[in-house]
């Protein structure tokens, strides 16, 4: 029986994952949160009422782990902006307490939910094993926080070689939980299909690639099971996917309809990204391989989405 704690339970990719492995009898999962209250009332949403405990952040070192897991951030490109250089000493306060707790657990695993955001804000290619990290040291601007809080993280466990600790590198993650009242240009989208609005887009070129939670899933579980390392890798798809494409699809698939408006700005939590994402592959020396290309992923996805919102109307 391998134990995990899960840190951050309320975030929307570790509910996800809290699902997956509610299938695995050989893994027990500990779920901490700053509202306990809140997971457990989600816990019996999801048909799992009794299967795993929630506590406070206050307990979680006084249990015996193999792994841990730390989702604790935001999701919400708005949020963080809005959180600015707080997001840095709210990833170190969690941080350092699962540092703390390897100190006298040096077998226990560390996976960190990082971000593609810790390459810095530059993204004209895509990243690749060679990319550098760039930082601008003497103007950091609002929307780099959130990537130096992520890198600076990194940093420090690849100061503890001796530790069992990866790092996550999560660029685009989508799924049928997701909140589409978040500015994304997926939730953009599902917006104007729900309400049968128009959606005015930029014309700017970007490529993203979306992991789905099953390639999520099966990304952690390939990194729980591989001998112990200290490094980082990054999260991919099968096959990413360009905006002109998306858009052509979801009208394809659902009926969007949009209009390109050279005037409309994004929210851009970590800066202008053309191609947010990465040919990294250091997660196929551990087993990974990813089921799900971006685009086959959202399609699902979205039709859950849809749907349920379809059946929500005709049942009032």
């Amino acid at each position: 029986m391998m134990r995990i704690a899960i840190l951050g339970a309320t975030s929307q990719i570790a509910r996800d994952l809290i699902v997956s492995f509610s299938a695995e009898k050989d893994k027990h999962l500990h779920l901490f949160a700053r509202r306990p209250d809140k997971v457990t009332t989600w816990l019996a949403s999801v048909g799992l009422p009794r299967r795993y405990q929630a506590d406070e952040f206050s307990e979680f070192a006084k249990q015996e782990f193999d792994a841990v897991i730390n989702f604790v951030g935001v999701g919400n490109p708005a949020q963080a902006v809005a959180m600015g250089n707080s997001i840095f000493d709210i990833t170190l306060r969690f941080d350092e307490l699962i540092l703390d707790y390897l100190q006298t657990h040096p077998a226990c695993r560390y996976l960190f939910l990082s971000s593609g955001a810790a390459y810095g804000s530059s993204f004209s290619e895509p990243a690749n094993c060679n990319t550098l990290a760039t930082v601008a040291i003497n103007n950091l601007a609002l929307h780099e926080w959130y990537g130096v809080a992520k890198l600076h993280a990194e940093c420090r466990h690849r100061a503890y070689s001796e530790l069992p600790i990866i790092d996550i590198r999560v660029f685009n993650y989508f799924s049928r939980t997701q909140d589409i009242s978040a500015r994304f240009l997926i939730t953009d989208i599902l917006r104007a299909i729900r309400d049968k609005t128009v959606l005015k887009v930029s014309p700017d070129y970007i490529v993203r690639d979306f992991l789905h939670p099953s390639d999520f899933y099966g990304l952690v579980s390939t990194l729980l099971a591989a001998p112990p390392a200290n490094t980082a890798v990054d999260c991919y798809s099968r096959a990413p996917i360009d905006k002109p494409n998306l858009l052509a699809a979801m009208q394809d698939e659902f009926g969007l309809h949009y209009e390109i408006i050279e005037t409309i700005a994004g929210v851009n939590a970590t800066g202008n990204k053309p191609h947010y994402y990465s040919l990294n592959t250091r997660a196929a020396d551990f087993g990974y391989q990813p089921s799900k290309t971006s685009l086959e992923g959202i399609l699902q996805e979205a039709s859950t989405i849809l749907q349920r919102h379809r059946l929500r109307v005709v049942g009032r």
